[in-house]
């Protein structure tokens, strides 16, 4: 699941140039998104909520602004009809299960329906999100954002897949190197743990110390204001001390509070740790 920025010459053939059909079926507005479905959008009530809330789950966790224009939502019944549209509109692009794609004007979201479809939706939804506000996004920081917020809300703090192998390795003190996400500049050469250790340190800057929060919040307020970011592993260096050592225990320790166990995850504000 990657973002695809490109500056594309079907850009004014997109959904809008089509004709007037039956291919969408059902269109729904959540928060920012406009959701064009070639299927029934019925039983998928609690993903378009989501989706409304994901803008706001962003400011309040990350500070992204809200975006100020709309984001095109397509959602395909099966691949087949996904790859026939993306032959016809998008030739030029590699295939990718799900894309986000952005050139001069609003972004577009591109999923088919399978059986990662609303993980795949709330992950380029993020990305498209981020690109809305932002005048660009660190590769890493990109994907370690997408990354989180692909999950439900009530699981993206404890339960993600990530973590398991990352508290093991931790305990072997082999933890994710920030300086060397930073240098990834090309997504085709991502691989799953780059996924991973993104995450890793997205997680830690909104559920770690309050110094890392605010740092992740300063460095996107700068980017948004274009004013030159530097790198966010040097300002977290010198904002969080000791912090190599705070992002271990992190990792290590981080686990689901037994109020929120006993409780069944209900529905609410999420904490920020449990600390």
């Amino acid at each position: 699941m990657l973002a695809l920025l490109v500056a594309s010459f079907f850009a004014a053939s997109g959904w809008a140039a089509e004709p007037a059909t039956n291919r969408w079926i059902d269109v729904r507005v959540a928060g920012p998104f406009v959701c064009r479905s070639e299927f029934p959008l019925h039983g998928y009530e609690k993903l378009v909520t989501q989706l409304a809330r994901l803008q706001t789950d962003l400011a309040r966790l990350a500070g992204v602004p809200a975006p100020k224009e709309r984001i095109e939502l397509l959602l395909f019944r099966d691949e087949q009809s996904y790859r026939r549209y993306l032959q016809i509109h998008e030739p030029h692009l590699p295939y990718r299960r799900a894309l986000f794609v952005k050139d001069q004007g609003p972004g577009r979201v591109l999923v088919h329906r399978s059986p990662d479809f609303e993980v795949d939706v709330r992950h380029e939804c993020t990305h498209a999100l981020l690109h809305a506000t932002l005048p660009m996004v660190p590769l890493w920081l990109d994907e370690g954002l997408a990354e989180y917020f692909e999950l439900p809300p009530e699981k993206r703090a404890y339960d993600n897949p990530h973590l398991k192998s990352l508290r093991w390795n931790a305990r072997f003190n082999l933890l994710p190197k920030l300086e060397k996400l930073e240098q990834e500049d090309d997504f085709t050469k991502l691989i799953e743990k780059d996924y991973r250790d993104s995450w890793a340190w997205v997680h830690f800057m909104i559920h770690g110390p309050v110094e890392a929060r605010r740092e992740l919040a300063g460095f996107l307020a700068d980017v948004h204001a274009s004013t030159p970011p530097g790198r966010l592993s040097q300002r977290l260096a010198a904002r969080v001390p000791n912090l190599r050592s705070q992002f271990a225990q992190h990792l290590k320790t981080w686990k689901e509070p037994p109020q929120i166990r006993q409780a069944h995850k209900p529905k609410g504000i999420w904490p920020f740790g449990n600390r």
